[in-house]
């Protein structure tokens, strides 16, 4: 044992003791020699006096040193904690016992070392693999030293209806175990290979330092062994004991996940959730089984240690508000009113007629119909409903009987692509999905978790091959003879829904909003765009077509592919304008592209519907000003308006196309100062404030104290009443968002004028850091994009932070025909324009189309265009970016 050769360890953390057993499986008086990474005597030489505890259990076949960045962590002298990682008997250096320990031993062997190590408290335990279930053996049998758990991959339960995990079936498998886990290293071997990415060579070999020759593997092999496959195993019991006793642990709790593991996966993750609601959660997209190899994981656990939970909601949960009035309450209202009989919901068909509609007072019953069904299905408050259904009839009344019954719904769309909705909807680890064929399709093909409800009724062959229980038109007939009126679940700070951002600049999030944020997003909706009882509204975007009914407007869903806004014509938007005499557009940039060029194809009729609409709202990207102008000569008689918001936030100011016109001419006459580079997004909605931190030398946001200077440009910062309560699962993301509290924090870049005025000038990510400057990128695009040759521009960083080039990617007209560095005329071109606003470019390439996200058709991926770039630039190959 020579710990000078372990990476990452300080050789004064590795010391041995002796410790008395009082484990059944020894004889009395008989004491085992352990190995453990200890800081406490390294602190005390310092004068450090150590915050607490953290009590460090490593599974199997791992050993202490999977904890190693939480022993350096613990020993800053700014926060110092003492930090003891344990080798189990039977594994890493400890003592090698030669009898087979089972988990209840591993607990009391826990418990002997820790009264050995005298710790009273408050100790914070932290456990992997089966070191989470020991960990957390020895947390309930020591409450009073117990000051909080925290658990990477781990279980302590099967779920019901599904099987141990491949990986671990063949471990156990009688030919396989002996030589897989202890005559040869293999089970070492594989379980290193799940690191994300691989190990160096120096840690696998300091991991498998301790594990050379069988007779070292013995613990490894009795660990796997003791597995409890079914009620018979021995363990059983003790694991079904501990398990049980988590759901009433109430200390903090802190899960740190990595989703990627072919063992502990989400499922697992799932059921430690339902047993300790408390928790606070991350995932770490793209890790695995060993998440504290994977990602750095000492930065948010004493992030949390020190904040113990970090910032709460702003709600008070369960209270009652006498002027709370819950998502649905127009529907209501409209279903008992006078105009009941009216159309409340339509959806329009290829042949540019309604298809289906439901007016207000049939909404309301079907959706009292489903909710009654979908309770008697075993949906019901907190439950977790994916909704699959394109937007129209059955989501509104799928999304409306889930909200009233308490249930979570989780939209993710199938604009995020197939690995990004996969990964949304695992991660979201819902209890029923409701989809489309299509939608169960891709449920058994990725294997997602959750019961099943098509739309339709399906044969019985298909409907067993999706695994289908039941299907929305049998609820509703089954709820439709139920007796009595389904309650009402509003309470206004539950959970209501789970919203996925579009994926465009990392994977996709999950925005959980609850009751009270959803009504305030109505609410300023509303005031803000007079959209209203009575008003009528088209809505090519699909959170508009939920939000609709809400806001007591009549809503009709056009002829599209929701999921690819460039899919809606100019005949399918008047078709479904005609339909109920719309005055209300809302419809994506990429939509408005397809709209404008296809014009031409509207006949008298069609341009005549379009002519009575009275307000057009485009959100979700940057909208161009010669697209509006195009726009405007499509809607004649419409106000143009481009809200400014986010998955998190929406709408977070407004402006109107006029108003645009009036800050583009400030701008160029300089007569506002702060007016320019970035796009006008104008004035906070009702309700909002909005403040920006301000950007340092190598492009960040560091700071914590809000500004409205003009011209500072910053991170853009919102508080209003409908910004989302958190990210779901992913607490470190959360609080890294909430800083400075009472804020959240955009991602995006930005500026005030002297007049008030918002200007967004890209997100943080794709700041360019140049020698001596910061070049946020939406200005000298535009720039770009004035030129007649260029369709859309891209600005990117190529090099190391601070000394960054400039580069432009171009999408020309017409397009060329292989990505690669741009002509010579071309070049000079796109220099010269960028040059007129301070910018220099060092490299212009052209590429046939930007790359952009499938939700919006826009959301050029910046990041991935600056890998290309920098390959190209390096000699690589172009291909494609």
């Amino acid at each position: 044992m020579v710990a000078s050769s372990w990476p990452g360890v300080d050789p004064e953390w590795s010391r041995t003791i002796r410790v008395k057993s009082t484990s059944a499986v020894d004889s009395p008086g008989t004491t085992h020699r352990w190995h453990i990474l200890d800081n406490g005597a390294q602190l005390a030489r310092r004068g450090l006096t150590p915050a607490g505890t953290l009590l460090c259990v490593h599974g199997n076949p791992t050993w202490s040193y999977l904890w190693r960045t939480l022993v350096a962590a613990g020993s800053d002298p700014v926060h110092p904690w003492r930090v003891i990682a344990v080798d189990q008997l039977d594994m890493g250096y400890s003592e090698r016992t030669g009898t087979f320990r089972r988990l209840q031993d591993r607990v009391n062997d826990l418990g002997d070392l820790s009264d050995a190590l005298g710790l009273d408290g408050p100790v914070t335990t932290v456990g992997h693999d089966w070191g989470g279930v020991i960990s957390l053996g020895w947390a309930l049998a020591h409450p009073k030293q117990l000051a909080g758990v925290v658990l990477t991959n781990t279980a302590v339960n099967q779920p019901s209806g599904s099987s141990l995990p491949p990986a671990l079936q063949l471990a156990l498998h009688p030919a396989v175990h002996q030589w897989g886990t202890t005559t040869s290293d293999a089970f070492l071997r594989v379980t290193h290979s799940l690191a994300h990415p691989p190990l160096p060579t120096d840690v696998r070999r300091a991991y498998m330092a301790p594990y050379r020759g069988a007779l070292r593997r013995s613990g490894v092999g009795n660990f796997v062994a003791d597995i409890p496959v079914d009620e018979a195993h021995p363990s059983f019991s003790a694991l079904q004991e501990i398990a049980q006793g988590l759901r009433s642990l109430s200390v903090p709790a802190l899960m740190l996940w990595g989703p990627r593991d072919p063992i502990f996966s989400d499922r697992y993750l799932k059921d430690l959730v339902e047993r300790m609601p408390h928790a606070d959660v991350h995932r770490f997209e793209g890790a695995g089984h060993l998440v504290a190899e994977d990602r750095d994981i000492a930065s948010p656990l004493f992030h949390w240690l020190s904040s113990r939970g970090g910032v709460a909601g702003t709600g008070s949960a369960g209270e009652d508000d006498p002027d709370f009035r819950p998502f649905w309450d127009s529907v209501e209202v409209l279903a008992g009113g006078t105009g009941s009989g009216e159309t409340a919901v339509a959806e329009m068909g290829p042949d540019g007629k309604v298809s289906r509609s439901m007016s207000w007072q049939q909404l309301h019953r079907n959706i009292l119909d489903l909710e009654n069904g979908l309770r008697e299905a075993g949906v019901a408050r907190g439950t977790r409903v994916s909704l699959m259904v394109p937007p129209g009839v059955d989501l509104t009344v799928t999304l409306y009987a889930c909200l009233r019954l308490g249930a979570v719904v989780v939209v993710a769309d199938a604009g995020l692509g197939t690995k990004g909705l996969s990964r949304a909807v695992k991660g979201a680890t819902p209890d029923f999905i409701i989809g489309i064929d299509k939608a169960l399709a891709a449920a058994s093909l990725f294997a997602w978790p959750g019961r099943r409800i098509s739309v339709r009724d399906l044969p019985a062959g298909r409907r067993r091959m999706l695994r289908v229980e039941t299907s929305l038109d049998a609820l509703a007939r089954k709820g439709g003879d139920s007796t009595g009126k389904p309650a009402d679940h509003s309470d206004p700070d539950a959970p209501a829904a789970v919203l996925f951002t579009s994926g465009s600049t990392g994977p996709a999030k999950g925005v959980l909003y609850t009751h009270r944020q959803l009504t305030a997003m109505r609410d300023t909706v509303a005031g803000t765009f007079g959209i209203r009882a009575g008003s009528r509204l088209v809505a090519g975007f699909a959170p508009f077509a939920l939000l609709g009914p809400a806001l007591g407007a009549v809503s009709v869903t056009p002829d599209m592919d929701v999921t690819a806004p460039g899919t809606l014509t100019a005949r399918a938007l008047a078709d479904a304008v005609a339909a109920i005499a719309a005055t209300v557009v809302f419809a994506a940039p990429a939509a408005l592209r397809n709209v404008v060029a296809t014009a031409d194809a509207l006949d008298g009729s069609g341009r005549e519907a379009l002519n009575n609409v009275s307000m057009l709202l485009s959100a979700g990207a940057p909208v161009p000003e010669p697209l509006l102008a195009r726009v405007q000569e499509v809607l004649p008689q419409a106000s143009l308006h481009t809200p400014y918001g986010m998955t998190e936030a929406l709408p977070v100011t407004d402006i109107s196309f006029e108003q645009i016109q009036e800050a583009a001419a400030e701008a160029a006459a300089g007569s506002v100062p702060g007016a320019g580079n970035g796009v006008c997004v104008g004035t906070p909605v009702h309700g909002a404030r909005l403040a920006v931190i301000p950007l340092d030398a190598e492009g960040r946001a560091p700071g914590s104290s809000p500004v409205t200077t003009p011209g500072v440009t910053g991170e853009i910062l919102v508080s209003a009443p409908h910004v989302k309560e958190s990210y779901d699962r992913l607490w470190l993301t959360q609080q890294q968002s909430v800083n400075p509290a009472g804020w959240h924090r955009t991602g995006d870049v930005g500026h005030f004028d002297a007049a008030g005025r918002l200007w967004v000038e890209g997100r943080l990510p794709h700041v360019v850091t140049a020698p001596a400057t910061v070049v946020t990128p939406v200005g000298v695009e535009q720039a770009i994009e004035r030129l007649d040759s260029v369709r859309l521009a891209a600005v990117v960083g190529v090099g190391p932070v601070g000394t960054q080039a400039v580069a432009a990617v171009v999408e020309t007209v017409p397009p060329v025909r292989k990505a690669g560095p741009a002509t010579q005329q071309l070049a000079g071109s796109v220099r010269r324009a960028a040059r007129a606003v301070s910018v220099d470019v060092s490299a212009v390439l052209a590429v046939p189309a930007q790359p952009t996200d499938i939700r919006h058709n826009a959301k050029i991926d910046r990041t991935r265009l600056a890998r290309w770039a920098t390959r190209v630039l390096a000699g690589g190959r172009p291909g494609k970016p």
